[in-house]
């Protein structure tokens, strides 16, 4: 069966097949309600789903919209995961956590950042000690996000982010453009300057609903990043620790590390990952990976992202040029194509099945 019917066009109605398929698993939902709405005025919220035993040790989480607009992806895989009835090939004592929409502010207004500008992948640091210092981005933050935004303002910024790739090479550029940064609150990859509402969230539902597992698998599905359609699987833990080792035995090798150069993220700075770890009781393994899907080429997705910057800074949504960039930046993050879904699904279950066996193998 097509997996086509498992994605939504918009978050209201990603929502409503979330709550309905999870229910016609017999999963017990969650509601967390977002103090910001929608653009039509409706609640914002993030949901959850849980399927299996409540004391279950073993649990096989995924997450959704942890970049807004990249929700359109994992809320797919989340449906279809519970539509197509997988769910209930888990194991015995391995329990299923579904994380919906985790940034609904993001998902619902199209931007891949949180109602305060704060991208969530870069917001778990520690905000009581000096954050971190980005220098290259400081270098290049007016080219990055300019005041004005036209054909010559583009092409006139290119050749400035070009000229610092040319010295200081492309991975620095990503680097400076990517990694986090905590000194520009107008900007795009910006960490924060406090924990958000979707961070506050993340740590709440691991401490509770996973407060008896012993042992949880993490798969947070993400867009944006390397060839159209493939799902490259990104492990963040340091290479040589235990987390590490057990994504490297479970995905059989097929996971890159940016620790390692392997990825094609550079390392980041204050990545959920770190969160998730912090909210765990004492002693449980944590073994997350992010799964990444290709849209569009890497200059088209970040010409997006500054597009849609200087769309909520200087622009007005509501116009002609707003519309266009809105497509633009949906187009970045979300394929609206049964072949790009056909992928997104099958490396989605594919990996989902990985994780669950590797749950409890030792």
């Amino acid at each position: 069966m097509s997996p086509e019917k498992y994605f939504a066009s918009r978050y209201e109605e990603a929502r409503e097949k979330f709550r309905t398929a999870a229910s016609a698993c017999g999963a017990v939902l969650g509601r967390f309600d977002h103090p910001g709405r929608a653009p039509d005025g409706g609640p914002l919220t993030c949901d959850t789903a849980w399927h299996g035993e409540p004391d279950a040790e073993h649990v096989l989480v995924t997450i959704s919209a942890t970049h807004g607009v990249e929700g359109f992806c994992g809320s797919g895989a989340q449906v279809g995961w519970f539509d197509s009835r997988l769910v209930e090939e888990l194991p015995a004592g391995t329990a299923y956590f579904a994380i919906h929409a985790i940034n609904p502010h993001g998902f619902a207004w199209l931007r891949r950042v949180t109602e305060d500008n704060v991208d969530l992948n870069r917001n778990f640091v520690d905000f009581g000690q000096p954050l971190p210092v980005n220098e290259g981005y400081t270098a290049l933050a007016e080219a990055i996000c300019p005041p004005t935004w036209d054909e010559e303002t583009i092409t006139v910024t290119r050749e400035v982010l070009s000229s610092y790739a040319e010295v200081h090479g492309a991975k620095a550029l990503q680097s400076a453009v990517s990694g986090g940064q905590y000194s520009h609150a107008d900007g795009i990859f910006y960490g924060g300057s406090a924990p958000t509402w979707s961070n506050r969230l993340l740590r709440k539902v691991f401490k509770t609903s996973l407060s008896r597992a012993r042992e949880v698998a993490v798969v947070d599905f993400h867009t944006g990043l390397g060839p159209r359609g493939h799902g490259e699987r990104i492990c963040v833990h340091a290479p040589g620790s235990p987390g590490f080792s057990r994504a490297k035995a479970w995905y059989a090798g097929d996971f890159t590390s940016p620790a390692l150069g392997t990825s094609s993220s550079v390392e980041l700075t204050g990545y959920n990952t770190i969160g998730m770890a912090e909210s765990l009781s004492e002693g449980t393994a944590l073994t997350a990976i992010a799964l990444e899907y290709g849209t569009l080429p890497t200059e088209q997705v970040k010409l997006a992202l500054r597009a849609d910057n200087w769309l909520h800074a200087h622009g007005e949504p509501d116009s002609k040029k707003g519309r266009d960039i809105k497509n633009q930046i949906r187009e970045a993050f979300y394929q609206d194509a049964d072949d790009w879904k056909e992928l997104i699904w099958e490396r989605a279950v594919e990996t989902l099945r990985q994780a669950a066996a590797g749950l409890g193998s030792g």
